[in-house]
C-alpha cells in the first residue's frame, strides 16, 4: 500500500544551518553587533572606573546629600546655601520646566499667527512674516540670546528711573516688577483654574458628541467662562478670603515687593519663543498649504467666512501634516533651554555645573543632566504621539 492510499504525511526535512540562509546570517549579524556594543560599553566604564580610582576621585551620587552651600537667583521653592545639592538640581530642573513650557505655549501661538499670515492675501502682512521667519530662523539662537539680555540690561534705566507705565508696575535693568497675589487662598485658586480647564476640556467633548448625535450645536463660550470664573471664587469662599495683593516700590537701590520677571527669565523667554516661533510658522504654512484647495471652496460654498474656514475646516484636517514637526521643534525648544546657562539664567545646567565644579563629581553631574532632558523629551513625545494618533484618518 502506498502512502497516497495511507494518507500518511511524508517526513519532513532536516533543517540544516547554511550561511545562504538569510535569516541565520541576520541573526549572527544581529548577535555580533550586540556583542560589540556590549564590549565597547564594558571597556569604556571599566577604563572611566580605573582611571578615577587612580586619581583617587570618589564615584557615585552621596554627593547630592552633602550642603550645596551656594545661593540660586530664581527660586521656586524654598532654597537656601544650607539644603543639600539634590534640592538645588531639583531647583534648577523646576526653572528649566518653567522656562520650556512657557515657552512652548507662547511659540506655538506666536507660531500660528505668524505662518497664517505668511499666507494671507494682504501683500504688506505676508512679506513683514516671512522677513521675520527668514531672519530669525538663520541666525544662532545664542547670538540672539546674547542680544536680547544685552538690550534688556542695558538699554532699561536703573531702578530709580525705571519706567512706571502702570500702577504697580515697573520696568528697569532689574526686570520686570509687577503686583503679585499671596496668602494661603492662591493654592486653592490654582487648583480650581485647573479644575476648570478640564471641565471645559470634557464639556467640548460632550458638545462635540451631541452635536454629532443630534445636530444641535452648544454654545461653550458661557459655560467656560462661568467654569473659570466661578470656580476661582468658590475656592476663594471655601479657603476662608485669604488673598492679598503685594504692590512693589522703589527702596534704596532696588525694589521691595512684588513680582520680578528678571531680566535673565525675560530674555530667554524672548529669544527661546521668536527662534521656535519662526520654525513653526513654516510647519504651519505647509500644513495649510497640504489641505486641498477644494476644502476652501467647500466651506464658502455653505457661507462660511474665510476665518472660520480656516479654524473650522482647513487647520483641523492640517494638524495631520503639522503634528510630527511640530513635535520636533517642541523638543528643539526644551533642549535649546540648557542655552540659558550663557546668559546667567539658573536652570539645570547652570546650577548642576556649579555642583560638579564643587564636588568634582563630573560624570555623575552629566548623567544627571541627561537623564533630567530625556525624561521630559520622551514625556513631550509620548504626548504628541498620543494626540497624533488621535487625530490621525482611521482607514476603514
Amino acid at each position: 500500500m502506498t502512502e497516497e492510499n495511507t494518507g500518511a504525511m511524508p517526513p519532513r526535512p532536516r533543517a540544516r544551518l547554511s550561511w545562504n540562509d538569510p535569516g541565520l546570517r541576520a541573526l549572527v549579524y544581529q548577535v555580533v553587533v550586540v556583542a560589540l556594543v556590549a564590549l565597547t560599553a564594558w571597556y569604556l566604564v571599566s577604563n572611566t572606573l580605573h582611571n578615577l580610582a587612580a586619581r583617587n576621585i570618589s564615584t557615585g551620587f552621596a554627593f547630592l546629600d552633602r550642603e550645596a552651600g551656594f545661593a540660586i537667583g530664581e527660586t521656586p521653592i524654598d532654597y537656601t546655601p544650607a539644603d543639600t545639592y539634590r534640592r538645588a538640581i531639583v531647583v534648577g530642573l523646576l526653572n528649566t520646566l518653567r522656562v520650556s513650557l512657557i515657552a512652548l505655549v507662547l511659540a506655538t501661538v506666536l507660531g500660528t499667527l505668524v505662518g497664517v499670515a505668511r499666507l494671507s492675501g494682504n501683500w504688506l502682512v505676508s512679506r513683514l512674516a516671512a522677513a521675520y521667519v527668514e531672519c530669525v530662523r538663520n541666525v544662532p539662537l545664542l547670538l540672539q540670546l546674547l542680544l536680547w539680555y544685552a538690550l534688556i540690561s542695558e538699554s532699561m534705566p536703573g531702578p530709580r528711573a525705571a519706567h512706571h507705565p502702570l500702577p504697580g508696575v515697573y520696568l528697569s535693568n532689574r526686570g520686570l516688577l509687577m503686583p503679585a497675589l499671596l496668602g494661603d487662598s492662591l493654592a486653592w485658586m490654582v487648583g480650581a483654574l485647573a479644575m476648570a480647564g478640564v471641565g471645559t476640556f470634557l464639556l467640548a467633548r460632550w458638545s462635540r458628541r451631541r452635536q454629532a448625535l443630534t445636530g444641535h450645536p452648544m454654545a461653550l463660550a458661557p459655560w467656560a467662562a462661568a467654569l473659570f470664573a466661578g470656580l476661582p471664587v468658590l475656592a476663594w469662599a471655601l479657603s476662608g478670603g485669604q488673598l492679598s495683593m503685594e504692590i512693589p516700590h522703589p527702596s534704596g537701590f532696588g525694589f521691595v515687593g512684588g513680582w520680578n520677571l528678571s531680566p535673565e527669565l525675560f530674555a530667554l523667554l524672548v529669544g527661546l519663543v521668536s527662534y521656535t516661533a519662526a520654525f513653526i510658522a513654516e510647519i504651519v504654512r505647509s500644513g495649510v498649504q497640504s489641505v486641498n484647495r477644494g476644502q476652501w471652496e467647500a466651506a464658502e460654498s455653505l457661507g462660511l467666512r474665510r476665518g472660520r474656514s480656516l479654524r473650522l475646516v482647513v487647520l483641523p484636517q492640517a494638524l495631520r501634516v503639522m503634528v510630527p514637526p511640530a513635535t520636533s521643534q517642541y523638543l528643539n525648544l526644551v533642549k535649546h533651554s540648557s542655552l540659558a546657562v550663557a546668559i546667567g539664567y539658573p536652570d539645570l545646567v547652570s546650577v548642576v555645573n556649579t555642583t560638579l565644579n564643587q564636588t568634582g563629581q563630573a560624570i555623575e553631574g552629566i548623567l544627571v543632566i541627561m537623564a533630567a532632558f530625556m525624561t521630559v523629551s520622551l514625556c513631550i513625545s509620548l504626548a504628541m504621539n498620543a494626540y497624533n494618533r488621535r487625530i490621525a484618518l482611521v482607514e476603514r
